[in-house]
């Protein structure tokens, strides 16, 4: 007869592993502290890209109370100016959990949904890789007005577009559009290229414009007025700040900003830890050539690549005013 006996041990394990995969969810729609952990757990994973517009908002006709967060909770988080800055300084909405967004080794991003009667938004938190509260940014607000729409779209390379859509009263559209990238080091969105609402061409926002140029290959590499290679001057030694934009026709365009490792005196790269892209950088002859040596497919479509060449912009130098004598 078998002697399950020699089972036993076996058996207890079994148990304790289903019983901590069984460990109850926090409940944040209460007043008891939670961890920071458990909060940002209980938000739903969302896969890029994630796109939501007011319309959805609207549609909403119920609230579903499984993703309330309390407000005492949520103050033990997050700053109560980001409330605020929707609802003034005594408007209590009630906070709905959206979603999540994770990225490897660095940032989380979470998006909450607010409603106080009719006043409704969506806001997007940022916690960094140690879980603390970084920043915000508040992606659209129902209002009043009948003719515009609004949306946002956070792509796979973590760039978020705000777009705002107006119908004329000659049964035309307009559509402006504002593109942000979040910088970690800073802790800020920067913006990185905005579309008027009127017929005014898209404007290009280099983020790294204002950092001084002392590296010898410091300025801006450009190709008409959405290609640019920005070079700046870094506060780590042995290294330049970059920003990237290239648009090679509709279905072939990327975006990429970061530091890169000055290899020799021509060249440099950037290979950050925890990001399978590479790209080498060379400088010769006024010009700037752009080497993707492994895959930055999480900057730029499918059949694409960060493979370019343009030359160095022209600095116009301020003429010095003289006296006449």
């Amino acid at each position: 007869m078998m002697n399950f006996r020699c089972y036993y041990p076996l058996l207890l394990l079994l148990l304790l592993v289903t019983a901590c995969k069984e460990k109850k969810k926090p409940v944040l729609t209460g007043e008891e502290p939670v961890e920071v952990s458990e909060f940002i757990a209980s938000f739903p994973v969302i896969r890029l890209p994630f796109q939501y517009g007011d319309t959805s908002l609207t549609r909403i006709k119920k609230d579903n109370d499984s993703f309330l967060i309390s407000q005492k909770i949520f103050s033990q988080f997050v700053p109560d100016s980001v409330l605020q800055s929707l609802f003034g300084k005594h408007g209590k909405p009630k906070i709905y959990s959206l979603g999540k967004v994770e990225t490897k080794n660095a940032e989380t991003y979470l998006f909450i949904r607010t409603a106080l009667n009719e006043k409704r938004s969506v806001v997007m938190l940022v916690f960094d890789k140690k879980q603390h509260f970084s920043n915000y940014m508040n992606l659209l607000a129902l209002d009043n007005n009948s003719s515009t729409t609004q949306s946002f779209l956070m792509d796979r390379r973590g760039t978020i577009t705000k777009t705002i859509t107006r119908k004329n009263p000659d049964g035309s559209s307009n559509e402006g559009k504002d593109v942000y990238s979040y910088v970690a080091e800073e802790k800020q969105f920067s913006l990185i290229m905005t579309d008027a609402l009127d017929d005014k061409p898209a404007e290009l926002v280099n983020p790294i414009d204002t950092l001084t140029r002392k590296y010898k290959f410091a300025g801006d590499y450009v190709s008409g007025k959405s290609n640019l290679v920005s070079i700046r001057d870094s506060r780590k030694a042995n290294h330049i700040s970059f920003f990237i934009h290239f648009e090679k026709n509709k279905e072939c365009s990327g975006e990429l900003k970061g530091e890169a490792i000055i290899r020799t005196a021509t060249t440099a790269e950037y290979n950050r830890d925890g990001d399978p892209c590479k790209l080498k950088f060379i400088f010769s002859g006024g010009y700037v050539s752009l080497k993707e040596e492994e895959g930055c497919g999480s900057y730029r479509p499918l059949d694409c690549s960060f493979d370019l060449r343009f030359p160095k912009k022209k600095e116009i130098k301020p003429k010095k005013s003289g006296k006449k004598k």
